[in-house]
């Protein structure tokens, strides 16, 4: 009898999660799209009046930069420390709210209201903490293919080093280096062949190499925050993701007065995605069976 009332309760429980994930993610969709919509019908906000008076960054005025100290956490995202690193989220990264997180994310980068509770939301979900009052510490979101993933731009996997916040110094310039757009400038077609460059290398040289497709789909999110919030622009993130700095006089690039939603965001990230031929032409398929083809030919010689 115990057993089946627990049983029960448990099922319930799943029933009424679940239910609750369907209405709350049909909402904020909606809300999304109605946001999309708005910024489409009303103009943008003037150069230079992104970020309103105030807040963090007004008149390119942005809060001292301090780079971490030891003991103090840092993530596989350089856009959230670079949020710790100028205050404007706990210096240390840690103990920070979910909600404070939606907050900071709004008035600093610009994205939709609906955006930042999601992102958010999903992370409070894979930690499975409550998004309404839960806490969490930046290195927190690095627990495996949670938000970090393999064949990152700007990070090692994480069966190499285990520490996601360490920049991969080499990563980071082969992508700044890798610009074809204006002045260098990062473009899509960059993205998607940077993204199926380290994809192929990370699944040749890591056995335990591991990307589904939500994570690819965060690896193209993640590059396309650059081409987006800021713009492709190789000279503001070359402090971004190399010391996590906002440079003085930075604002956000998209200049919708509700920011950028997640059905405009989507706009870049499918297409990031779609363009790495890697992905169909079968190499990435194929990456890493040699190390075992050669265990083999070993194996067989051995035998002979």
């Amino acid at each position: 009898m115990a057993f089946l009332l627990i049983a029960l309760r448990r099922l319930s429980i799943g029933l009424v999660y679940n239910l609750q994930n369907i209405l709350v993610n049909t909402a904020v969709l909606t809300v999304d799209l109605l946001c999309t919509f708005y910024n489409l019908l009303t103009p943008n906000r003037r150069v230079g009046h992104v970020l309103q008076k105030g807040q963090p960054g007004y008149g390119g005025k942005w809060p001292q930069y301090i780079p971490p100290a030891a003991g103090d956490s840092r993530c596989s995202c350089p856009a959230l420390n670079a949020l710790a690193n100028h205050g404007i989220l706990p210096h240390d990264g840690k103990n920070i709210s979910f909600k404070e997180l939606n907050h900071v994310i709004r008035q600093t980068y610009n994205f939709a209201p609906t955006f930042c509770y999601f992102v958010p939301n999903y992370i409070a979900t894979a930690l499975g903490r409550p998004y309404s009052n839960g806490h969490f510490d930046l290195a927190d979101i690095d627990a495996h293919n949670c938000i970090e993933h393999d064949g990152s731009l700007t990070r090692v996997d994480s069966a190499d080093d285990p520490d996601q916040g360490k920049i991969a110094v080499p990563l980071v310039e082969a992508l700044l280096s890798s610009g074809t757009g204006p002045g260098g400038n990062l473009t899509r077609a960059d993205l998607s062949r940077e993204l199926g460059r380290r994809r192929l290398e990370s699944k040749n040289a890591n056995p335990k190499y591991n990307e589904s497709f939500i994570h690819k789909m965060f690896g193209s999110s993640n590059g396309s925050t650059m081409l987006t919030i800021f713009g492709g622009r190789v000279d503001d993130l070359r402090p971004i993701l190399l010391e996590e700095r906002i440079p003085d006089g930075w604002e956000p690039r998209v200049r919708h007065r509700l920011g950028l939603s997640m059905c405009e965001f989507n706009t870049t990230v499918l297409p990031v995605e779609l363009g790495i031929k890697e992905e169909v032409d079968g190499s990435l398929a194929t990456a890493g069976s040699a190390r075992y083809l050669s265990k083999i030919d070993t194996t067989m010689s051995s035998e002979k």
